[in-house]
């Protein structure tokens, strides 16, 4: 077997892992159709090369509002790999207790939220951070993580404790421990890894079973689509709407978000006046 045929074969027994999981993926989407018909948001996370999945998520083609992608460049920026900005300091700062913290201070979250925490290890010291700090505001957390390279992984936190113990639902991409998936003759150390492939294959899952909850709900989503789809006047009116209702959903994770002010207190004045 040539090495684009074997790689080709472990990414459909990377399905078949996928596949085995539909009645999880099926839960994972029930909680984020929950939220979504609440007027929430279903929180988005991953470090490093993990971004990949929360822009899979959303904002795309194929895709539609109700998620907020939290994404940090200092933590997943990569493409200068040295100097400022580069790969070393990210992987630091992935590892610094507080961090999580200080980015949720951000937002005013509810227990009408859930969260997609995304950490192929589950051991790195930001993202266990996150999915504890999400289920203490009382959201449902679903974690991506490949299970087998997890298992083998250890914790960066001194109480050993990893993504999957902050969890209340654990999704596998199905890759193998160290991730890469191909073997050369001649160099003792693997290439190709797996878990983009399962997590991306994850992620448009949840999409779709979302999408259908919705739709089944009477609240059908609203799609970025292609002109050549839906035409060129319908595909601006979708990329425009599904836009807006992106900011009305923001705007309410940050008008009541931390101290008090005259403004935030107007706000809750007028909501009153209008029930």
């Amino acid at each position: 077997m040539n090495l684009t045929a074997e790689y080709i074969q472990r990414s459909r027994d990377i399905l078949t892992t996928i596949e085995a999981q539909a009645q999880a993926i099926q839960h994972a989407a029930d909680w984020f159709s929950q939220t979504i018909l609440a007027g929430r948001m279903v929180h988005l996370f991953g470090s490093g090369h993990s971004r990949i999945m929360v822009e899979e998520m959303w904002p795309r083609y194929g895709s539609f509002p109700g998620f907020n992608p939290i994404v940090e460049l200092s933590l997943s920026f990569h493409n200068l790999v040295v100097g400022a900005n580069g790969q070393r300091q990210a992987m630091f700062l992935e590892n610094v207790p507080g961090l999580a913290q200080r980015i949720l201070r951000n937002y005013d979250l509810s227990n009408l939220d859930s969260a997609l925490v995304i950490s192929s290890s589950g051991c790195n010291v930001v993202p266990i951070e996150m999915a504890e700090l999400f289920q203490q505001h009382g959201m449902k957390v679903v974690a991506l993580i490949t299970k087998q390279h997890a298992e083998k992984s250890i914790s960066k936190r001194p109480d050993g404790k990893k993504l999957s113990d902050f969890a209340d639902l654990i999704l596998d991409t199905g890759a193998p421990v160290g991730d890469a998936m191909i073997t050369v003759s001649g160099l003792d150390t693997p290439v190709s890894p797996g878990s983009t492939v399962g997590g991306a294959v994850l992620v448009n899952c949840i999409k779709a079973e979302t999408a259908r909850l919705l739709t089944e709900a009477g609240r059908p989503p609203k799609v970025l689509s292609a002109a050549n789809v839906v035409g060129a006047d319908r595909a601006v009116t979708l990329f425009e709407s599904a836009y807006d209702e992106h900011a009305h959903r923001l705007a309410k994770l940050y008008q009541n978000v931390g101290i008090p002010s005259y403004v935030s207190e107007q706000a809750d004045n007028l909501i009153s006046k209008q029930l």
